[in-house]
């Protein structure tokens, strides 16, 4: 009850000191939306709509490409993750976090305006054969930058755990910079002491969540590494969560698990790309992967552990193939 507490003064804070020039009319957006249609909806969930728009550039020359996120507000929940939301993305800038270009909450219609992802989200390209594992590493990469910033590493005393984190929620720009996204359901707290929440209804989505968050309710950082572990294996594997799942008919943690123990675990790569992946890489990649999976939290990687071996595979990839060139 604490922990909500401070949640909803958080948001009131911010509704009540933020007025600035992000604040945007909502007359403006829904030109923007052309009053939020259905052919400018490009997805969402149970929280609420996501709309493409044009905005006018301010030199009144051209438009630029806006998302506007509406959440759903009308049993409550919405508005907390709304402001929510607004508070983080304000706060936490960083070149691996999807920028904040507005809002809206002159009425009871509430709308985040974001910048536009022109290449969409991670899930829509795990199984494409023309991404290569050195392009794949580079999103991985761009990724734990981003997480390790939320979990903190450059944001002092204050860390913001995801609590959704999945391929639909890792958006794609030009040459594969890779953001996190949405952040409804995420959490801040201070950095100076283990961080341990207990949440009556543990969020997230199946397949992704971390057993023992959904078990007891208790929330962790670790319980971010290990969604980004799944998301990781589901890179190496061509495959999303919920298609191993329909698949295997079991998650797609649990199928790595019995993989692993039965040393299959090369088996498990994508076909596309398999040839093309360094060892060193491979076994580098797929160890810290492996260890962001692991039942006991205090195994798992911090982001920054995990961000460090991510590059290491990088390292291996592009030294190898840079040494096959200078021989030939």
């Amino acid at each position: 009850m604490t922990v909500i507490i401070k949640e909803l003064e958080k948001a009131f804070y911010f509704q009540k000191n933020n007025k600035d020039m992000l604040r945007m009319s909502l007359e403006d957006i829904e030109l923007a939306t052309n009053n939020f249609n259905c052919a400018n909806d490009i997805g969402g969930g149970g929280f609420g709509r996501v709309y493409k728009g044009e905005v006018a550039n301010l030199d009144g020359n051209g438009h630029y490409t806006i998302v506007a996120k509406q959440p759903d507000t009308r049993h409550g929940q919405g508005e907390k993750q709304f402001y929510n939301e607004l508070q983080i993305l304000y706060e936490y800038k960083h070149e691996n976090i999807i920028g904040l270009i507005g809002y809206s909450n002159e009425t009871n219609v509430k709308v985040i305006i974001y910048e536009h992802a022109p290449m969409g989200s991670l899930d829509k390209y795990l199984s494409d054969p023309t991404l290569t594992w050195r392009n794949r590493l580079k999103i991985c990469i761009d990724f734990a930058t981003g997480l390790d910033f939320l979990h903190g590493g450059g944001h002092g005393q204050e860390v913001v755990i995801h609590r959704d984190i999945k391929a639909a929620n890792i958006l794609l720009f030009d040459d594969w910079k890779t953001k996190v996204d949405d952040f409804g359901l995420s959490m801040i707290s201070t950095v100076n002491k283990e961080t341990d929440y207990v949440i009556d209804h543990a969020c997230g989505t199946k397949g992704y969540l971390d057993p023992l968050y959904l078990k007891s309710g208790s929330l962790t950082r670790e319980s971010d590494i290990y969604s980004f572990g799944v998301v990781l294996f589901e890179m190496l594997c061509g495959r999303t969560a919920f298609a191993v799942y329909k698949h295997k008919g079991q998650f797609l943690s649990t199928f790595i698990e019995h993989i692993f123990k039965e040393g299959k675990q090369d088996e498990v790569v994508f076909h596309a790309i398999k040839d093309e992946i360094v060892p060193k890489s491979l076994t580098t990649f797929q160890n810290v992967a492996y260890l962001c999976l692991d039942d006991d939290r205090e195994k798992r990687p911090t982001s920054k552990e995990v961000l460090s071996r991510l590059k290491r595979a990088m390292e291996f990839q592009v030294q190898d193939k840079s040494i096959g060139a200078e021989t030939s």
